[in-house]
């Protein structure tokens, strides 16, 4: 899979960088181990912040800059990563999903990193293209229905859009039964060194989800 990024975000964000990792998992329910890692990860989310300065974790406060820059209220329309921090940080608790997810989350934890997970052979193509929504885009979010895309970073398919920090579409979502993995890690502004969460990433894919056949790829604006 190749990630072209459109030339917008070299004057939006010109410091992102993306982490992109492909393997073949064997997807299962969340092993202890791997609910422990993430039960743990939010207990010192929760003691290093309050519930009022996680917008100034600098991952977050980047995706926040970023959708303002393109006409999005990030109070309206929520990061993924900082509502999952948000969620932690109130003590409403995480849903106990699947590896693959669950390690997802745990990456979005540590990192504060916008990130997609999908599923790759869902994907129409060889290529995505990270745009930015229209009002004319059709998506469906995960258990969120049609969402208002317009305004929100946004990574395309040959069919249309797939994924956005707020949240993936229903159409390349991760299930049990999912073997081939994308995950795009989007740093509009660096918090943790990419290649640090690369490796975190590696580790628990092989760790979690016996990943195969890795392939590590990083794209700039």
């Amino acid at each position: 899979m190749q990630i072209i990024i459109d030339d917008r975000y070299k004057a939006l964000c010109p410091a992102m960088e993306i982490g992109s990792i492909e393997c073949r998992i064997a997807n299962c329910p969340t092993p202890d181990a791997l609910w422990a890692e993430l039960t743990e990860a939010s207990a010192q989310l929760a003691s290093r912040y309050e519930l009022l300065a996680i917008n100034r974790r600098p991952a977050i406060a980047a995706t926040r800059a970023l959708y303002k820059a393109l006409g999005k209220d990030p109070n309206r329309y929520r990061g993924a990563s900082e509502a999952l921090c948000r969620r932690i940080i109130r003590g409403l608790g995480l849903y106990r999903l699947t590896a693959a997810v669950d390690l997802i989350n745990l990456l979005s934890v540590v990192t504060g990193y916008a990130i997609s997970g999908i599923d790759a052979d869902k994907v129409a193509g060889d290529r995505l293209t990270l745009s930015v929504g229209t009002a004319a885009d059709e998506y469906y979010g995960i258990g969120r229905g049609r969402l208002n895309v317009e305004g929100l970073p946004m990574y395309r398919d040959a069919i249309g859009g797939i994924a956005t920090p707020t949240s993936d579409e229903e159409r390349i979502k991760i299930e049990l039964g999912t073997t081939h993995l994308l995950i795009n890690i989007n740093a509009f502004a660096p918090e943790e060194p990419m290649e640090q969460a690369i490796a975190l990433a590696e580790r628990l894919l092989r760790d979690y989800a016996s990943a195969t056949e890795i392939e590590i790829k990083t794209y700039r604006p």
